[in-house]
């Protein structure tokens, strides 16, 4: 059990930023799931999934909240995340599915309404299911190194827990994502080239924004009051207890 200073549980202690980083880490997740889970842009001929533009700031703020606030509240965090992007793709599977109202589908020059419409929301089934396991997974790799490097760590050396615990969770996110996704539907190669750039991409984003983190983090901490250790802890995922 994590105490304070003062003798009180991290239960008893009124977070001021928790609730924030929460939602926060939620909306990135949603939108990067629904949004750019399925398209493959190309910028100066490097292939990548588009929503790894903003996809690796939950993988951040993952690292703040593990960092600030433990394990058990950052494992929290990520299967509100999980719940929040499986209600967001079969709100718009249904959408998508309900029969349009004539007088709204009308043509937009070759396509109807609906059709533009299902080509934006309805994704397929499996794109949905490998996304949320993906970002489950991932989410909790990446919360479970953290956390163990910073008990072996002393909490020194924060740069080396983000980068380090991001080459774990994109790895095992990149794994599951895109074969379970695409396999069958695009070919091999680019399969292997996408999950490669983006992978690349993913931690070098990590990288780029280490000062960003510090920064939160450092900020966090003295607001909150708190620097948790997780030497007692129980790490199943399989479980909301914060």
């Amino acid at each position: 059990m994590h105490r304070l200073d003062d003798g009180r549980t991290l239960a008893q202690h009124k977070f001021k930023y928790y609730d924030l980083v929460m939602v926060a880490t939620c909306v990135i997740i949603v939108c990067s799931n629904i949004i750019g889970a399925g398209k493959v842009a190309t910028i100066a001929g490097f292939s990548f999934g588009a929503g790894i533009l903003f996809f690796p700031l939950s993988y951040v703020l993952g690292d703040v909240l593990t960092e600030v606030y433990g394990y058990a509240r950052a494992r929290r965090v990520i299967w509100a995340g999980f719940a929040s992007a499986l209600f967001a793709a079969a709100m718009a599977a249904f959408i998508t599915a309900i029969p349009p109202d004539a007088s709204w589908n009308s043509d937009l020059g070759g396509i109807s309404m609906q059709q533009a419409f299902a080509l934006n929301f309805g994704q397929v089934p499996r794109i949905i299911f490998a996304s949320v396991l993906a970002i489950w997974a991932g989410e909790m790799a990446n919360a479970f190194v953290m956390a163990k490097m910073k008990v072996q760590s002393a909490g020194k050396a924060l740069y080396q827990r983000t980068i380090g615990s991001t080459m774990v969770g994109q790895a095992v996110d990149t794994l599951i994502f895109y074969p379970l996704a695409f396999y069958g539907v695009w070919s091999s190669d680019l399969i292997i080239k996408v999950m490669l750039t983006n992978y690349l991409l993913k931690v070098g984003w990590e990288v780029l924004l280490t000062p960003f983190t510090y920064l939160v983090v450092n900020r966090l901490k003295r607001s909150e009051g708190v620097d948790v250790y997780d030497k007692d802890t129980h790490f199943t995922p399989f479980s909301i207890k914060s």
